[in-house]
């Protein structure tokens, strides 16, 4: 796949007020630039996040009137269900709430829905079915239930009111429970995932109740359910900036000490030990959080992040592993299959939307094989399997298309849908499919620009070898964690030469290992699966990613490779 190279223009007088203000150095300072951080005080809480710099969680919208109702139940002794979704944003959520709430005297429950069954939220049928298992006066809607008015109507004609806490576009005609906690109903950030709005709805209820001086709300701490907070912030994929950046900071390094059982046994099965990173969270702790809900019920990640006895976690972690195995192999068999039907009819002129659905399609992987077809073609992608009369897929989208949105204009074709505007969901009847490729490609043709269908190569700033010293390295990783809309620093290294032949490495030989330079200082950089591609030979520019590599008790600096193109005069000042 070929990317359009995007580099920065230099901002020298601006780089030099970051760089007096804060004592970092230029390459630091660009990168801060790059990520709309101009304002020193701005750029300064960036580099050092704190917990106190979470705004007042009665800032978000209704947020007052879902603690009242709730504090209410309390002193009524009224049972409280709490309703979560599947995914790790969720099952955290529900985990969270839950021992909050345990701990702080409310009688709770807690109801998972089916996605086989009962399909995506608070649907009509995952309603009635909570509401017969059970039964309560008080629901609590936790990532999900924000266009659920239907449901919710018919909970309020059976004795139960609702409060719902979800982050998910709320659409034109939002539902009407108790309280609709939903930031994007409001001008607070509304980048929230779920976990961290339960967390907030914590917040605000411990503030709420000290006020009132409750028995034991003044010495409860909510420092230790940031590990939960933080599976589900990273796994969610939302922007790892202001508030969300806070919670992902404090709680991975809470998920390196965390004593929680579950976790304790997620990690060992997952063979996460120390430190934690966002890579970990996304690529080996929520996978196997996600698989239960994927193949089976969530039921089983719930009971892994509730569990109080090590032998009872270990044993949910290792069921869950093995869920997560058997996901993976599904999932590389679906991914393998849609790309090839795609590739056998795509037109890059006029496909700017991929939608592909088959019968045999496993529903709990859709969405992962969307994400790996759109990263093969870069178009916003639908993945659609087989259910019965109405089939359930999974979109992602790429910068600039809004998903959800653009399914609203196909409401008419749609059974139902939702999500937000880098990841839906939808269930259509199978004969509909046809359209709705069609609908969605008319509305994406009027809304994506041709170049936008070529990924993209950010590119914060430009440097030499010499300039990237371990130092200069262990500065930039102040910016981390590094996620969506935080990306790790990606730079552009110009006027190269190989220092001797490239070496392909690898049990199939499909990476390669550089050793390059520039004539003044040289570095290993490691370009991974890159197969039979060329490699860069006589000058050239690079970008990559640098990083800190230890061996045998040695550290230097080791650069990723993310593409190359033969050498241009100027590169070093930022000219594309």
């Amino acid at each position: 796949m070929r990317f359009r190279w995007d580099p920065l223009p230099p901002r020298p007088l601006e780089s030099r007020v970051i760089q007096q203000a804060l004592g970092v150095r230029e390459i630091t300072a660009a990168c801060l630039l790059a990520r709309g951080l101009g304002d020193p005080g701005e750029a300064s809480a960036f580099l050092a996040p704190r917990l106190k710099d979470l705004a007042d969680p009665f800032r978000l919208p209704n947020m007052q009137g879902a603690v009242q109702r709730l504090l209410d139940a309390r002193v009524r002794g009224e049972h409280v269900t709490l309703f979560g979704d599947y995914d790790v944003d969720g099952v955290t959520s529900l985990a969270l709430l839950t021992r909050v709430l345990t701990d702080l005297g409310w009688s709770v429950g807690h109801y998972l829905p089916d996605r086989f069954k009962e399909g995506y939220g608070l649907t009509m049928d995952a309603a009635r079915n909570c509401h017969a298992m059970r039964p309560a006066p008080l629901l609590v809607a936790v990532d999900c239930g924000s266009t659920a008015r239907e449901p919710i109507r018919w909970l309020g004609s059976q004795g139960v009111e609702a409060i719902v806490v979800d982050h998910h576009q709320p659409g034109d005609t939002p539902a009407e429970p108790v309280a609709l906690v939903n930031p994007q109903l409001g001008l607070h950030d509304h980048e929230l995932c779920s976990a961290g709005l339960a967390f907030k709805l914590a917040h605000a209820l411990l503030k709420e109740g000290r006020r009132q001086q409750l028995p034991g709300f003044d010495a409860y701490d909510l420092r230790p359910l940031l590990d939960l907070v933080a599976l589900g912030t990273v796994a969610d994929l939302v922007p790892l900036v202001r508030e969300n950046r806070i919670l992902a900071s404090m709680g991975l390094q809470r998920l390196a000490t965390s004593e929680r059982p579950g976790v304790v046994a997620l990690k060992e099965v997952a063979g996460v030990v120390d430190q934690v990173r966002v890579e970990h969270v996304g690529f080996q702790l929520g996978p196997r959080l996600n698989a239960a809900g994927r193949l089976d019920s969530a039921r089983r990640a719930l009971d892994l992040l509730l569990a109080t006895e090590p032998g009872d976690a270990r044993a949910l972690a290792e069921e869950l592993d093995l869920h997560n195995r058997e996901r993976q192999a599904i999932e590389r068999t679906m991914a393998d299959d849609a790309i090839a039907m795609v590739r056998s009819r795509f037109n890059p002129e006029h496909d700017y939307v991929i939608v592909e659905g088959h019968l045999l399609w496993h529903v709990g992987v859709v969405g992962i094989v969307a994400s790996r077809v759109l990263r093969e073609f870069h178009r916003p992608t639908l993945i659609i399997g087989g259910d019965g009369e109405g089939w359930r897929g999974s979109g992602r989208s790429i910068p600039g298309f809004d998903l959800a949105a653009a399914l609203r204009e196909c409401d008419d074709l749609l059974m139902k849908h939702g999500g937000h505007a880098m990841a839906a969901g939808v269930t259509v009847a199978p004969d509909r499919v046809d359209a709705l490729r069609e609908r969605l490609n008319r509305i994406a043709r009027a809304a994506i620009a041709p170049d936008q269908l070529v990924p993209g190569l950010r590119i914060d700033a430009s440097a030499t070898l010499a300039s990237l010293d371990i130092a200069a390295v262990e500065e930039l990783g102040r910016l981390e964690p590094f996620g969506q809309g935080n990306p790790p620093v990606q730079v552009l290294l110009p006027s190269l030469r190989n220092a001797r032949p490239p070496q392909k490495i690898g049990k199939e030989q499909q990476h390669w290992r550089l050793s390059v330079t520039d004539g003044r200082a040289t570095a290993d950089c490691l370009w991974w699966n890159a197969g039979d591609k060329p490699v860069p030979h006589a000058d050239f520019d690079l970008v990559a990613v640098p990083s800190i590599n230890e061996f045998n008790g040695r550290r230097s600096v080791q650069f990723k490779l993310l593409d190359w193109r033969p050498a241009r005069p100027g590169a070093i000042e930022g000219t594309p």
